[in-house]
């Protein structure tokens, strides 16, 4: 068996270990004991996240200034990122919408017993609406410092950055190609790092299952299972739609893709962080046959700009909030909502639960009350794993696809073949 897979292996039967091992501390333990438990074990999650997070800012600083060298010029770099914005914010909107059809459709709201409300976390929450501004949206945009953008993990500064730096290596042009040549050296060493950070997944997905099931127990879907299964028959429709856009434009190919980010899909899903798999997921898309300076180029992008999981849970979350409190919202309502969530969701990138910072902050604009966000609380870990994992689709989807409309997406296997 190929190393790749078995480490998919090991991945998958962390998570069953963890469902068990959760299960047994939630039902022979002191509930006083739970959350001290479910921290040590989640101790496991924070050193595989922290090891990842340490080579995300290096990773998208090399290779988005050796991407943009490589792409050229700026009328290059323009057209390239506005086919990405064209994807993202159509997918952003087709996401928005999704999640409001299928909301008023399903009730989800009207079967929530408000009795389960998580009051702490909902205070939490609460008090991180302060970071909801436009002052804090371009502090989230522009840096003032590529040092604490780094140290912060700040994608979209380090994004900005890189692209005044990889631009300016450009214009020098033949002074320039040693540092341009070393930066390359320098991701190719990186990703080298990524192969090694890997093999601590089964234990940051370990640590994470067990934490969230020692905590919560298998009782939770009890009380949330409608909720949770209309969420999940959403996040399925909107695969249904991203991949068969995405099959109009690669073809053939969309197999070879999802094959190809099997491993990233599944430890995104399971760690609910879609930070953790950015670095496989560069070099996996790469290796699918997507060109380096576009893959670098996008995929950060698409991490601030283009999360379509997230996007429509938060017309789905905001709405179910009004139906549980039996706050009926007319269609003109619920459209201006829409399209708040499509301008204020993109300015919260690096908020921590930065999507249900946005629906606390929206239940609030429009007169429904945010601590109704506790109400939803008990289930949000078990959707964020699905959420997670669609906007790891997402944005495979949008990468692979303006490259195929740049005509740069070569077929390794085809390659290989010949």
């Amino acid at each position: 068996m190929r190393k790749g897979n078995l480490l998919t292996v090991y991945i998958i039967v962390a998570m069953i270990l963890g469902v068990l091992l959760g299960y047994i501390l939630h039902n022979n333990m002191n509930p006083a004991g739970f959350k001290d438990t479910a921290d040590k074990f989640k101790l496991l999650t924070t050193i595989f996240l922290r090891l990842v997070q340490m080579i995300i800012a290096p990773l998208v600083f090399c290779t988005l200034v050796v991407g943009i060298a490589k792409l050229g010029d700026m009328k290059t770099v323009g057209r390239v990122g506005g086919k990405a914005l064209l994807w993202f914010v159509s997918a952003s909107l087709v996401s928005l919408l999704l999640g409001m059809v299928l909301v008023n459709f399903f009730q989800p709201g009207a079967a929530i017993d408000l009795s389960n409300a998580d009051t702490s976390g909902a205070k939490d929450l609460i008090g991180k609406t302060t970071e909801f501004s436009l002052v804090k949206f371009v502090e989230h945009v522009f840096p003032k410092s590529i040092f604490e953008a780094m140290a912060t993990n700040e994608i979209l500064q380090i994004v900005i950055f890189s692209i005044f730096f990889g631009v300016a290596t450009t214009a020098i042009g033949e002074p320039a190609k040693p540092v341009i040549k070393a930066l390359d050296a320098a991701s190719h060493i990186i990703l080298k790092m990524v192969g090694y950070v890997m093999n601590f997944a089964p234990l940051g997905v370990f640590g994470a299952i067990t934490a969230v099931i020692t905590v919560k127990g298998l009782e939770v879907f009890k009380f949330y299972g409608s909720y949770l299964l209309y969420f999940i028959i959403g996040i399925a429709l909107l695969w249904v739609l991203l991949l068969g856009a995405a099959t109009l434009i690669l073809k053939d190919r969309v197999p070879q893709l999802l094959k190809r980010i099997s491993q990233p899909l599944l430890i995104a899903f399971s760690t609910t962080s879609s930070e953790a798999v950015f670095p496989k997921l560069t070099d996996e898309l790469v290796r699918f046959g997507c060109k380096d300076k576009i893959v670098s180029f996008i995929l950060p992008l698409g991490y601030s700009f283009n999360l379509d999981g997230s996007m429509m849970y938060m017309t789905f979350a905001s709405l179910a909030i009004a139906q549980a409190y039996g706050i009926h919202l007319d269609l003109g309502t619920q459209l201006t909502m829409l399209l708040v969530l499509m301008l204020t969701s993109k300015g919260i990138a690096g908020v921590p639960r930065a999507s249900l910072v946005v629906v606390t902050a929206t239940c609030a604009m429009f007169k429904i009350p945010p601590e109704g966000i506790a109400l939803i609380l008990p289930i949000d870990h078990f959707c964020d794993m699905f959420r997670t994992a669609t906007n790891v689709v997402g944005n495979s989807v949008a990468t692979a696809v303006v490259t195929k409309w740049e005509g740069e997406l070569t077929d390794p296997i085809a390659e290989a073949v010949k």
